[in-house]
Parts: C-alpha cells; structure tokens; sequence
C-alpha cells in the first residue's frame, strides 16, 4: 500500500533541499512524522527525484539531435546540452533550459528535448561548470549549487544569451524556462541581460522588486498553491512589475507542490497543473519569439 505523504513531510523535504537541513536531520524528522524508520525510507524515495523516470524523450530518438558542447562564459567555459529538431533547415527561436539546484541531470535533458520537440533551438546549460560540473551525487551537486558566486553566475547566463542570440542555428531571438533554483536565476537574467526575450520561471524565487524597471523580457511565472515559502515574495514582485509597466503574467496553481512539473518526484508531480503550465509555456514561447 502506498504511504500516505502529509504536508508537513513534503515541508521538511523542502527544508533538506532547498534550506538547512541536512540528510540525517531530515531522515530523524521524517520518521518522527512516518512513525517508523521503514515507512520514512518508503516515503523519502517518492519525495525524492527518481532518475530511472527521467527518460520521456529518448535521448536517441531520431525526430532530434543532441550533442553536449562548450562556449565561452564570463570567465571561463560554459558546457552544456543542445538539441534541436532533426532535419531543421532554417533558423529557429532557441530556449535556455536552467536546471534545478541539482545541476544539470537526466531530467533537465529531458526538458530540453521537450522543448526541441516543440520547434525550439534548446540549450541546457550547466551552471556548475565553473566547478567542475554537474556530479551524480544529488546531495553533492545541492552543495556545489551553494558555492556559486551569484554575479558570475548570472554573467554566465548573459553569455549563454549572447551565444544562442548569434548562433548559426538561431534566428535571434532567446527565451529561458527555469524550474526552482534554475526558476529564481531566469528572474535575475531579465534583470540582468537585455536581449533576453521571454523567460518562464516554475516557482522561482523573485528578483529584487528594486530591479523590476531594468527586465526587458516578458515573463510568465508559475508558482505551486502549496509552496509558501517561494510564494512569499510574490506579492511585492507583481506589485513593482506593475508599477513599471512589465509584460508579465502569473499562474498559481492551487493545491500542488513546489515541484510539481518534475515528473521524477512522484509525491510531488501533479499532471494536470504540469500539463497546463507547459502547454502555456509553448505557446508563451511562440507568441514571444516567433
């Protein structure tokens, strides 16, 4: 029989993840919450990313073309996944994919595979790259996420947007979709590149209301009914969207979890608002960049 998952033990998922509790703490705390060592293990493997599942796009399937490549950041090289519609003779409209703060892994490939799918030119960039990149420890690859510098981090992505913008294969134009971590740096790349022509972010934390007047790209944001701790800043970022006048949209999706487009993480997917969002994502996409 599949555990029952209460709210407050996807909160201290969230907390093990994304704040300061570590492995063993949140092991002690979800089997106080599961009342047995045994039904916690049961419940972390739901909570947790399931790699095996990460595969909707086969990596080989011929209507595409991937190959992992390098191009110059801000202050050393950049690596990555491109992918692209196989069989594509004219420009195409090209889509940063920004990972989770699990660094670039099976299922972000896959995103961009999606995304290519959809006639887009995708690139899924490794942010760890500056430290030596994505590893296959997930609890490693979250600390390495940790020792980013934040500026050159976004530097980084403005390169990525100048590299896509005069790339051989696009027409010009980028976006970004992020999820999470990948989610909040979409925020700061409006802020931070001018070219950047539409991003999506997936509960993302905002950027700094302050900087609002500096995004030149339409956004459309996703947030989770369930995720109070991203939704906090909401408020004050539509409010400062607003008052400069910013193309943007938000989407809450009520009842779902922080997560809930990862369709690893089987306590956290929810299809239906995933299956909405994205199909809204797409034809943002569209409408923005032609």
């Amino acid at each position: 029989m599949k555990p029952t998952i209460t709210q407050a033990m996807i909160d201290a998922y969230d907390e093990y993840t994304h704040l300061t509790l570590d492995r063993r703490g949140f092991m002690e705390k979800l089997t106080r919450l599961a009342g047995s060592g045994a039904a916690a293990a049961a419940i972390a493997s739901l909570l947790a990313a399931n790699p095996a599942a990460a595969e909707i796009v086969a990596a080989d399937d011929a209507r595409l073309i991937g190959e992992d490549i390098t191009w110059p950041g801000s202050a050393g090289d950049m690596t990555g996944y491109l992918v692209r519609p196989a069989g594509q003779t004219g420009k195409l409209p090209a889509v940063i994919v920004i990972h989770e703060n699990r660094g670039l892994n099976a299922h972000i490939r896959d995103v961009a595979r999606r995304v290519a799918l959809e006639g887009f030119l995708a690139l899924a960039p490794d942010f760890l790259s500056p430290l030596g990149g994505t590893p296959s420890d997930e609890d490693k690859a979250r600390e390495m996420i940790g020792q980013l510098d934040a500026a050159q981090t976004v530097a980084n992505g403005v390169a990525t947007v100048e590299f896509l913008k005069s790339h051989d294969l696009s027409s010009g134009k980028v976006g970004a979709v992020g999820f999470c971590w990948g989610g909040g740096a979409v925020n700061n790349l409006a802020v931070a590149s001018p070219d950047l022509g539409a991003g999506v972010a997936y509960y993302g934390r905002q950027a700094d209301a302050a900087s609002a007047p500096r995004i030149k790209a339409a956004l459309l944001l996703h947030y989770a009914g369930q995720d109070e701790r991203i939704n906090a800043g909401i408020d004050a970022y539509k409010a400062a969207l607003e008052a400069v006048g910013k193309d943007f949209t938000i989407y809450v999706y009520d009842g779902v979890q922080h997560a809930f487009n990862n369709d690893t993480s089987a306590a956290r997917y929810d299809k239906a608002a995933a299956d909405l969002a994205w199909g809204r994502t797409i034809a943002f996409f569209r409408e923005k960049l032609g």
